[in-house]
């Protein structure tokens, strides 16, 4: 445990340097090249209060002694002490039983072996045990009340991820009669009410049964900490680390520590990391799918664009945020849904810059994604 707690002393001393540094604002220009600032570097998805990953990891880089794992490991557990958000961490995006769990990943870009852990309870440090899983294990994913008992066999303690803020959260939520929420194709109509719901028994072979599987998107809370690493020698590595969707189905598991979804590293080629409507997204394996662009030849930029306009011809509606790095430290981004921020640091500068991206705009060609919803009507028919 000697590892674990360097890590935790070198994420304290890194949150303090951020609180004296300031981050750089820019804004994207399409068509233009984002060239790399030098290595070591570092990317990760949004600013704002992200921007302290970011500084936790470059700064961590400066010494010689710590590897790019080391890095991501570093910032990712950066922002689950701090709370990025609400969003990464305890205390945030409580499911509909009022509990908060945390999905996270962590990626090699050499071997391009992964470790990752989802649905953990109880356990603080998801993204370090998800290394756990990477460097102890012969798996890749470890899952609910069995990650929570490898995380203690391997050192981790125990502890209640709730807290006063996320219960009174998840109590609001179901006074306003649980809205908005996850459930399809029940009753009582989730729109309008709380359960215990019962499912709808649904024809597949009905015209209308495609529609009533595209719930749209739910809820707002989508925010993650994806990031990438280059090495000053230039080993890559990636992680990812959230605790969810607000007001999930208990046991969801979003794209986080999905493996060419929430992150993505070929240490020959580049690395992305993702944000945004998980459950769409990991149909869709966009960071693998944006470092295949990038072996393809296509930059950075055209790379994160490619991924998200896959997903927006199936579906316009959703919000979703990528970066993508190649092994030379260019980097590029692409959003769709909202306006996309991230945020990068590397070389010699002195502060995190924070770079915004344009939404993309979506080909509607889907008219089954666009047109509003006859759920009532549909259950009517079938």
């Amino acid at each position: 445990m000697a590892r674990k707690r360097s890590i935790a002393a070198a994420t304290i001393s890194f949150v303090s340097f951020h609180s004296i540094s300031l981050s750089l604002l820019s804004y994207a220009i399409p068509g233009r090249a984002q060239l790399s600032p030098g290595l070591p570097m570092v990317i990760n998805t949004w600013g704002g209060p992200f921007t302290a990953a970011t500084d936790a990891a470059y700064e961590a880089l400066l010494n010689p002694s710590t590897s790019a794992i080391d890095a991501v490991e570093i910032g990712c557990a950066t922002c689950e002490r701090n709370q990025c958000d609400t969003t990464v961490g305890f205390g945030g995006s409580p499911d509909e039983t009022c509990e908060t769990t945390l999905d996270a990943m962590i990626m090699d870009g050499t071997t391009m072996k992964t470790g990752a852990v989802a649905g953990l309870r109880r356990i603080r440090d998801a993204v370090s045990v998800a290394r756990h899983v990477l460097e102890h294990t012969a798996h890749s994913l470890l899952v609910g009340d069995h990650a929570t008992r490898f995380a203690v066999e391997n050192g981790f303690s125990e502890q209640d991820l709730s807290t006063p803020e996320s219960k009174a959260k998840c109590e609001a939520w179901k006074e306003s009669n649980c809205q908005a929420n996850y459930r399809i194709n029940v009753l009582p109509d989730p729109t309008t009410s709380c359960g215990p719901y019962t499912p709808v028994a649904l024809d597949s072979t009905a015209q209308g049964y495609p529609r009533l599987l595209d719930a749209g998107s739910a809820a707002a809370s989508h925010d993650t900490v994806s990031m990438v690493v280059i090495h000053a020698s230039g080993v890559m590595a990636a992680g990812t680390s959230t605790n969810g969707a607000s007001h999930k189905v208990p046991g969801r598991v979003g794209d986080g520590p999905i493996v060419g979804s929430g992150s993505y590293v070929d240490g020959e080629v580049g690395g992305c990391g993702a944000t945004g409507d998980g459950d769409i997204m990991m149909r869709f394996l966009p960071c693998y799918q944006a470092v295949e662009n990038l072996r393809r030849g296509m930059s950075p930029r055209e790379a994160a664009e490619d991924a998200v306009k896959r997903m927006l011809r199936k579906y316009p509606r959703m919000s979703s945020g990528i970066v993508v790095l190649n092994s030379r430290g260019d980097h590029g981004g692409a959003g769709s849904g909202w306006t996309f921020t991230y945020s990068i640091r590397g070389g010699m500068m002195n502060a995190t810059e924070v770079i915004t991206v344009p939404p993309v705009e979506a080909e509607v060609d889907d008219v089954r994604s666009t047109v509003p919803s006859r759920l009532p009507q549909l259950q009517a028919e079938l």
